[in-house]
């Protein structure tokens, strides 16, 4: 538990006189860790009562209780490593009921933070995140000591949280996707005070955790510091950087010394930056499974949260968690929105506008080129002898006409230009800004580029066209009328050739 040990003292219980000659209990089940911390505690307690488990810790202070003020337990340090939030929090929340107010130190690792709220919901209590040095650990008793009776967070310190969670909320309500959401709530959660960095982690539907948005002073980025902004579960400081852990665990996450994470390396970066404190609060999923993310805050200087603040700071998380998922409902509605519009308006074989969706095309079509006075062409062409393609090779070979035809068409049209599969073997093209000259051209160049095409399984293949160029008080139905009649004389008149509408 210890970086640095202090000099041993005496059996549990009976060790040198301290400061007022207080007494305390100290809790974990681990051997080696009562060991180190009667070592690193040395002159602190005129007596240290080492327990095992809680019911001995349990019995230890009821003990002590209305005994004078030589006998009282002055502190219970709980150290929390190798305990279990989900079998043993209610235990050892009643201990620290127990004590009614009266000095608690609770020593949490880093990733395992979320046992701080967890049990100053039950009654008062200080924390120290390990591993903690000896001097640290004697500041975080002295602290847990001067810190009993003393009033909740102040007036000020209220104002501030109750800021941070209205602007929390409007950049909820206000975001329009996962990622304006992220800048918003970075924003906001900047604007609280200590706070020089804050960012979002996003844990994308394909499992990719992302940086999705940061706010901070010019200079401090964190796809910097992590070597990336994707893939941050395979990030190498995924087990120390406390935005990280807290999106793998699903859990609270807290550096209050930025040594104790064990990346020196990240720890002097950070201090570079004016960084001296470190948190990640994960954003809850909507059920069993991985968090949907985390936030990520960085303080210019290190302080102890209080109950309030992890209150705020875990209401912060759970109003990104309804964002988040409001944001990807809203761009599932889309997709689908998407996937049928395209399902509605494309022919399924091709992957071109289907009849339905072509005739909307050439009414809007029509309407720009009469307001602006532009020209407009429609070329409609079908395969030549189709029927017998079928018939020779079977539809699974007809299926690859179409597809090879369309493909072919849609290699020498312009992006302007839109294809369309009119019927079974027909297919029209609208030209936009495209005189009847122009369009001959380009039906001439499909054609030709249909009956070079390569179709596996089939002979030869080719398409006979009609060109015609709207007229200026022409209908859709009379430009549809005039070039199926010039394509009927493209048929008449041997196939594989082009024919222009008459007017």
């Amino acid at each position: 538990m210890m970086s640095q040990q202090a000099g041993q003292v005496g059996e549990a219980g009976a060790g040198t006189v301290a400061d007022g000659g207080r007494c305390a209990v100290y809790l974990n089940p681990m051997a080696q860790r009562r060991a180190e911390f009667e070592a690193a505690g040395a002159g602190l307690f005129a007596r240290l009562a080492l327990a095992d488990g809680v019911e001995a810790a349990r019995a230890l202070v009821v003990a002590s209780e209305g005994q004078d003020a030589a006998s009282r337990v002055d502190l219970l340090v709980i150290d929390l490593e190798r305990f279990e939030q989900s079998i043993d929090l209610a235990a050892l929340g009643e201990l620290v009921a127990l004590r009614r107010g009266a000095p608690v130190l609770l020593l949490c690792p880093c990733a395992g933070a979320a046992w701080v709220p967890a049990l100053m919901a039950f009654g008062p209590a200080s924390y120290a995140i390990t591993p903690i040095e000896a001097p640290a650990l004697h500041q975080a008793v002295a602290g847990a000591l001067a810190a009993a009776g003393a009033d909740g967070a102040d007036a000020a310190a209220l104002r501030d949280l109750l800021a941070l969670r209205t602007r929390a909320g409007q950049a909820v309500r206000a975001a329009v996707d996962s990622q304006d959401l992220g800048e918003r709530l970075c924003r906001a959660l900047a604007d609280w005070p200590g706070v020089l960095h804050a960012a979002l982690f996003h844990l994308k539907p394909d499992g990719d955790l992302q940086l999705d948005a940061q706010h901070g002073p010019e200079g401090l980025s964190l796809a910097t510091l992590l070597g990336r902004s994707h893939g941050l579960l395979q990030a190498p400081l995924r087990h120390a950087f406390p935005g990280l852990l807290a999106a793998a665990t699903g859990e609270l996450a807290l550096l209050d010394t930025l040594g104790q994470a064990g990346e020196p390396g990240m720890a002097d970066t950070l201090r570079a930056h004016g960084v001296a404190m470190a948190a990640g609060i994960a954003i809850p999923a909507d059920g069993p499974g991985m968090a949907r993310g985390a936030l990520s805050l960085l303080f210019e200087r290190a302080r102890p949260l209080s109950q309030e603040d992890f209150a705020t700071l875990l209401d912060v998380a759970e109003l990104a968690a309804q964002g988040l998922h409001g944001a990807e409902l809203a761009l599932e509605n889309e997709q689908l929105l998407a996937r049928l519009t395209y399902i509605s308006t494309t022919d399924a074989l091709t992957g071109i506008a289907n009849r339905r969706h072509g005739e909307e095309l050439l009414e809007k079509e029509i309407r720009r080129a009469r307001r602006y006075r532009v020209p407009l062409a429609l070329v409609a062409f079908d395969i030549d002898r189709f029927k017998a393609i079928n018939d020779n090779f079977g539809y699974p070979v007809g299926d690859v006409v179409l597809r090879s035809v369309a493909d072919a068409a849609r290699a020498v049209l312009r992006s302007s230009d839109l294809l369309v599969r009119s019927g079974g073997e027909e297919f029209q093209i609208i030209a936009p800004h495209t005189s009847a000259i122009d369009a001959l051209k380009m039906a001439e160049k499909i054609r030709l580029a249909i009956e070079q095409a390569e179709v596996p399984g089939a002979d030869h293949v080719t398409v006979s066209l009609g060109v015609a160029q709207l007229g200026e008080q022409e209908s859709g139905d009379s430009l549809v009328q005039r070039v199926n009649a010039a394509l009927a004389r493209a048929k008449r008149a041997g196939r594989n050739c082009v024919e222009l509408a008459m007017q």
